[in-house]
C-alpha cells in the first residue's frame, strides 16, 4: 500500500518570516497521517532568512525523542543549555535527543543567505537515555546514484547512530537512475522528495512530495531527473499501524 502526501497537502506555517512545512499533523482522527508513519513522528521543511532564529514547532517532541536536521542549504549555528555548542553546514546532518530539561536554540549562521533545512524527530523505543548529540557530513560521492546510510542502530558505514530500529537513507540521483530497497516483514519506509521528480510505481513524485509505503515487499524508484530524496526505513508497521514487534531490516539495490 503507498499512501501519498502532495507538497501542496502539507501545513505552511510562517511565521516572522520563515516558512515551515509540515508533512504530519493533526487532522481527523480517520486522516491516516494524523499520528506521523510509525515511529517517525515529523518531518518538516524549513526556510530560515538570515541571522534569524528558528521557530520552535508547536508542539514539543516527545521525551527522549531522536531529532536528526538535515541543513540541505547554508548553515545553522546551535548551543544548549549543557554548553554543547556548533555549526552544522550544508550536507551535514545532526542528531540529538530532545530531553525535557535540556534548551536547545538555533540560529542561520549567515547574515546574507537563508537557510534551507529538514528536521525528523523520532519518536523512542525507551526512555530515560542520556542527552547527547552527533554530527557527520555525508559528501556527494557518497550519496551519488544509491542510497547512503545516514543513520542508523548500529552506526553503521559511519552513520549517525540512533536508539530505534530505524534507518534514514539520503541520495542524489542522476536522470534515469533506478533504485530499489528490499523491505523486511513488518518494516515500511516514507519516501521524501527533496528536489526533483521521481516515478514511484505509477505515480510521479515531485519536490516536496512524500509517500508513505507498507506491505510492499520493496521500494522501487526511477529518478525523471537529477533528484535528491531522503527514504526513512522504521520497523513495526503492519497495513500503516504501529505494531509492537519490529521486522528484520531490509537490503538495497541500485541499477
Amino acid at each position: 500500500m503507498i499512501t501519498i502526501r502532495r507538497a501542496d497537502e502539507r501545513r505552511h506555517d510562517r511565521h516572522r518570516k520563515q516558512d515551515v512545512w509540515a508533512t504530519f499533523f493533526e487532522q481527523a482522527p480517520t486522516e491516516p497521517l494524523a499520528g506521523g508513519f510509525g515511529a517517525l513522528d515529523l518531518l518538516n521543511e524549513g526556510r530560515v532568512p538570515p541571522a534569524a532564529v528558528v521557530v520552535c514547532p508547536t508542539v514539543l517532541p516527545p521525551s527522549d525523542a531522536e531529532i536528526v536536521t538535515y541543513v540541505h542549504e547554508g548553515v545553522l549555528a546551535y548551543e544548549d543549555s549543557t554548553g554543547r555548542s556548533g555549526i552544522i553546514a550544508a550536507g551535514e546532518f545532526h542528531r540529538r535527543n530532545a530531553g525535557r530539561t535540556i534548551r536547545h536554540s538555533e540560529t542561520n549562521a549567515s547574515r546574507t543567505d537563508s537557510a534551507h533545512l529538514f528536521r525528523i524527530w523520532l519518536r523512542p523505543l525507551q526512555s530515560g537515555l542520556e542527552p547527547g548529540d552527533e554530527q557527520r557530513r555525508f559528501g556527494m560521492a557518497e550519496r551519488r546514484n544509491g542510497l547512503c546510510v545516514v543513520a542508523s542502530p548500529d552506526g553503521r558505514r559511519g552513520s549517525l547512530r540512533i536508539r530505534m530500529e530505524a534507518l534514514i537513507f539520503s541520495a542524489v540521483l542522476d536522470s534515469g537512475q533506478h533504485v530499489v530497497r528490499e523491505l523486511g516483514p513488518g518494516r515500511g519506509a516514507w519516501l521524501h522528495i527533496v528536489q526533483g521528480s521521481v516515478t514511484l510505481e505509477n505515480m510521479v513524485l515531485t519536490a516536496g512530495d512524500g509517500a508513505g509505503i507498507t506491505t510492499e515487499c520493496a521500494v522501487s524508484l526511477t529518478a525523471r531527473e537529477r533528484t535528491e530524496i531522503l527514504l526513512l526505513e522504521v520497523g513495526g508497521l503492519q497495513q500503516g499501524l504501529l505494531v509492537d514487534e519490529p521486522g528484520p531490516v531490509g537490503r538495497d539495490v541500485v541499477s
